[in-house]
């Protein structure tokens, strides 16, 4: 049975959390998803949507997500970012992630972005694979940045 692309409803939020806490473990994270079912609700289902997923489904199951949101390029303009695009790990192999793949690029290119991003890590040789093979361009000197509350606290105290 193929799986079925669709976009998340609020009542998926609970298997698209449970993607998520998937990942976090595959990427020896297990302990890092600090977000709740209800954050899920509110930032993508509340007054102001801030992003947009994709499910997976195969027999009533959701077995991947790709969660993409809007960015802004002062280069290109308008732009999507893909921030996780989840596989559950029995599920892999069977064209899934590929069908959550297109869907994206296809809701991109619906959408008229100027660009469609994402990050991938440095040991995923598979995923490196797979995107370089659709036709991505892997920008390898750049740098990710990143700052967490406490360090922005930090900062502050440091500097103002």
């Amino acid at each position: 049975m193929k799986a079925v692309i669709r976009d998340a409803t609020p009542s998926d939020m609970p298997q698209v959390l449970h993607c998520i806490k998937e990942l976090a473990r595959f990427e020896k994270e297990p302990d890092a998803v600090a977000i709740s079912v209800e954050t899920l609700l509110e930032e993508g289902f509340g007054e102001r949507p801030i992003f947009h997923c994709f499910v997976a489904e195969r027999s009533e199951e959701i077995v991947g997500i790709a969660l993409v949101y809007f960015r802004f390029s002062t280069w290109k303009g308008r732009t999507l970012h893909l921030e996780d695009l989840i596989v559950t790990q029995d599920q892999r192999g069977k064209g899934i992630g590929k069908a959550l793949y297109q869907r994206v690029i296809q809701y991109a290119y619906e959408q008229g972005v100027q660009r469609l991003e994402w990050v991938v890590l440095d040991w995923n040789q598979g995923a490196i694979d797979f995107y370089e093979h659709s036709g991505a361009t892997l920008l390898k000197d750049w740098y990710l940045a990143q700052m967490e509350p406490h360090a922005m606290k930090a900062y502050l105290d440091r500097n103002t």
